[in-house]
């Protein structure tokens, strides 16, 4: 993410922290859970695995591979949004082995080689330089390790999507203001999804990060992806 852009991103999220898991649930027709689920089904990890969760919002991911996984697990969160940060620490209290971290996904404080797998939900839209971002996660996985990332994306031409597109440019903005009581946050989703990569476009930016045997499995008639890949 760009300097200029980073504290605009930062203060919006810490403005719709409170509302956000209800928004996420009612925007998506609680889809994204059942997309959180796909993906750390997807995790292929050691029993004691170390996770890293970039972008980790209020804590969602970090629970469902606890849920998936297991207590022997340890998973580091980070997030530039203290505002979440604050409401993920309530919900992952229970965990033991889990801890969050504030920071920038350009600038990731772990030493080389640290982790067995990096995820990132709806989070990889909000850094410009994404292949810059995706070097930094090869960075900080061990040789074998896995990444994934769950995106939201737009359906192929068809009906659906032009009933999506008029959903999730007309309605969700205006659900998304009443219940935020933020004027731009949820213009500013549309958008940026808008302007994502292709996925092939994404996948080959991942091969230029340095991942192989990477792949994209499309999920409710692609209205997101899942984006996977292996260090070598």
């Amino acid at each position: 993410m760009e300097t200029r852009e980073l504290p605009f991103v930062r203060d919006m999220f810490d403005s719709i922290a409170p509302r956000y898991d209800l928004l996420n649930r009612l925007l998506s027709l609680r889809q994204d859970v059942s997309w959180r689920r796909k993906m750390i089904a997807a995790l292929d990890l050691p029993a004691n695995g170390r996770i890293l969760d970039v972008a980790c919002g209020t804590g969602d991911v970090v629970l469902e591979i606890y849920r998936q996984k297991g207590a022997r697990v340890k998973v580091a969160g980070l997030d530039f949004s203290p505002g979440m940060l604050r409401l993920a620490s309530e919900k992952i209290r229970r965990w033991p082995t889990a801890a969050l971290l504030a920071g920038d996904a350009l600038a990731l404080p772990f030493g080389r080689s640290t982790f067995d797998a990096v995820t990132i939900a709806f989070g990889i839209r909000n850094i410009q330089d994404k292949k810059k971002a995706l070097a930094a996660f090869h960075e900080s996985l061990k040789s074998g390790g896995m990444l994934l990332v769950l995106e939201l994306a737009t359906p192929k031409p068809g009906r659906l999507r032009d009933a999506y597109l008029a959903y999730f440019q007309r309605a969700l903005p205006a659900i998304g203001r009443l219940f935020s009581r933020h004027h731009f946050a949820y213009s500013y989703l549309p958008e940026s999804v808008a302007r994502f990569p292709t996925a092939d476009r994404f996948l080959a930016i991942m091969r230029e990060a340095g991942f192989h045997r990477v792949g994209c499995r499309r999920l409710t008639l692609g209205i997101a992806n899942l984006f996977v890949g292996r260090k070598p």
